[in-house]
């Protein structure tokens, strides 16, 4: 039985688009700005990421990146993907991986006071019953530490956007207990289907004005899916699918047959090892999202703890790839960039890398790919099912 395993890097880079200036991107790269940290203060380096070929991905893009230079061997195979559809962010990308590209891109609202439209406001405030507060495109920390307290004292839900297609709710737990900012998310969710708007997004935080701390408590709410993915087809083809971490809220679970939750890199990637070492009889993907790097260093423009970061994940590698039997695979790829040297806090319209593992499978340059539908076509095929989304870049 087959096992695939795809792993999201959120936000990991590798250069600028060709089409990264209407985005106002040119010259973004997160990698080269990740890498420079950690030559700063003399870090170690992500010896398994290297050894399979990251260096390689990111040198199809340009000049190649000190700190993560191309090896002669690669131990999988390398490839560098544009995405097709329009936009940035975290749905856009990952709905390309599992086969759906947006040709028209989500909306997104201005970044000035006020951002959303006073029609959206009305009918908020009134299916709520809360006075929203904020109404601009903001650092989701420092929105919290401007109107925390004024949000302690007269109660109202602190809602904020940002470059991306995301209506965000902010609210303290004590003031607005999880389960009623939930509630709250659900009808903003159903406003928001009317403007496009890719992802409603609940921020609870704790703790007192110069002290607020977000919690693990984020939960996002995404649009609808305009079609099946990648998902879907394995799931009607009797592949068992397993989501961890984003990947439920991403794909609202649609076609997962298993969705664990889980918050943060450590907790994701012991979820994925424990699903591993179960024994099943049914062939099986195996879908995660790890979210760090985008969340806690990417937006908060944290080159070494981003470093860092990525330097976990590295160390947990050797032994998933070690799980791995004859017929299954691994591929790691990201969802966009957010280069935490570049001026401001956004995501990035970058080039992301590609690597694809499987034992005994030479090793290849996979060139560069106009889609990241590719990744979809080819889990597809590794399971014997033909699509119509993307390029396969390996044959089965």
């Amino acid at each position: 039985m087959r096992r695939g395993i795809v792993i999201v890097i959120d936000a990991l880079g590798i250069g600028a688009a060709p089409d990264a200036e209407q985005y106002g991107d040119a010259g973004s790269h997160t990698l080269r700005s990740v890498c420079a940290a950690g030559a700063e203060r003399g870090a170690a380096g992500w010896p398994t990421l290297r050894g399979m070929g990251l260096g390689n991905c990111a040198a199809l893009t340009g000049p190649q990146v000190d700190g993560c230079p191309p090896v002669r061997d690669p131990l999988a195979s390398f490839a560098a993907m544009r995405e097709k559809s329009r936009g940035k962010d975290t749905t856009t990308g990952h709905w390309e991986l599992a086969g759906v590209i947006m040709e028209q891109g989500f909306h997104v609202f201005p970044a000035e006071f006020p951002a959303f439209p006073p029609e959206l406001v009305e009918r908020f405030e009134l299916d709520t019953g809360y006075q929203l507060i904020g109404n601009r495109a903001a650092s989701g920390t420092r929105i919290i530490d401007d109107l925390g307290p004024t949000h302690q004292q007269e109660g109202g839900l602190i809602c904020y956007t940002s470059a991306d297609s995301v209506f965000q709710i902010a609210a303290h737990e004590e003031v607005v207990p999880l389960e009623e900012l939930y509630r709250c998310c659900l009808r903003a969710r159903r406003i928001c289907d009317e403007y496009r708007i890719a992802r409603v997004i609940a921020r609870p935080f704790t703790g007192s004005p110069g002290c607020y701390t977000r919690t693990s408590g984020r939960r996002d709410y995404s649009i609808a899916l305009p079609g099946p993915t990648m998902l879907d087809i394995l799931t009607e083809h009797s592949v068992q699918t397993v989501g961890i971490g984003k990947i439920g809220d991403i794909f609202n679970n649609q076609g997962l047959a298993q969705s664990h939750s889980e918050k943060g890199n450590s907790r994701c990637l012991a979820r994925l090892k424990e699903t591993l070492e179960r024994t099943t009889e049914r062939q099986q993907l195996i879908f995660v999202n790890l979210v760090d790097t985008d969340m806690l260093y990417g937006h908060r423009r944290d080159p070494l703890g981003y470093y860092r970061a990525i330097e976990e994940i590295d160390r947990e590698l050797p032994t998933i790839v070690a799980a791995l039997g004859t017929d299954d695979f691994l591929i790691i790829s990201a969802d966009h960039g957010c280069d935490p040297g570049f001026r401001g806090s956004d995501h990035t319209r970058e080039y992301v890398p590609l690597l694809f593992y499987q034992p005994g499978r030479n090793p290849i340059n996979l060139g560069l790919r106009d889609s990241f539908a590719d990744v979809a076509a080819t889990v597809c095929r590794l399971f014997g099912i033909s699509t119509d989304c993307g390029t396969p870049f390996l044959s089965a």
